[in-house]
């Protein structure tokens, strides 16, 4: 592969659902790999909304009108960073911390009830599944998949691995 085209960033697809507490202990790891890679890795939120956390599937949709509006990943974070009180408000806490962000929180209380996410938060899931994720977090990197949900232990040593790989730092 010695082309003269520049790298495309490796991809990594980050499985996360936002009333998941071990989503929230990986912001580290996700921080982590952001401060190491910067922009030769692109971390993409993909959504695995679980049935036993009610608010999940909201969460998801109002994350896609977040990244919408610019600031995607700093929502994941900042209702991910007070997931027992999602757990608790529900649907209003997700736009009052669009509200705190500086994004036009009514346009994303109007999203939610419009559904104009749904479809993309179904097409993940589905592919979650299709592929073998069955928790959050979990990772895919150039096709491996990295399981969080049972434990995290170890995991961004071995994503870190394939991603030095794939960038030939290895």
């Amino acid at each position: 592969m010695s082309d003269s085209s520049p790298a495309r960033p490796v991809v990594i697809d980050v499985w996360c659902e936002l009333q998941c507490p071990d989503c929230r202990t990986a912001l580290d790891d996700v921080r982590a790999l952001r401060a190491r890679y910067g922009h030769r890795v692109e971390l993409r939120l993909r959504h695995f909304p679980l049935e036993k956390h009610k608010h999940s599937f909201a969460a998801a949709q109002a994350a896609e009108e977040a990244l919408e509006q610019g600031k995607g990943w700093p929502f994941v974070e900042a209702v991910l960073d007070r997931v027992e009180e999602l757990d608790r408000a529900g649907e209003p806490l997700l736009v009052d911390v669009a509200r705190e962000l500086g994004l036009d929180a009514e346009e994303l209380d109007t999203a939610l009830v419009d559904g104009r996410h749904i479809l993309i938060v179904d097409a993940d899931q589905a592919e979650g599944k299709a592929i073998g994720v069955t928790g959050t977090p979990t990772y895919v990197v150039d096709g491996e998949r990295l399981d969080g949900g049972k434990s995290q232990e170890g995991l961004r040593e071995r994503v870190e691995e394939i991603t030095d790989r794939l960038l030939g730092d290895a």
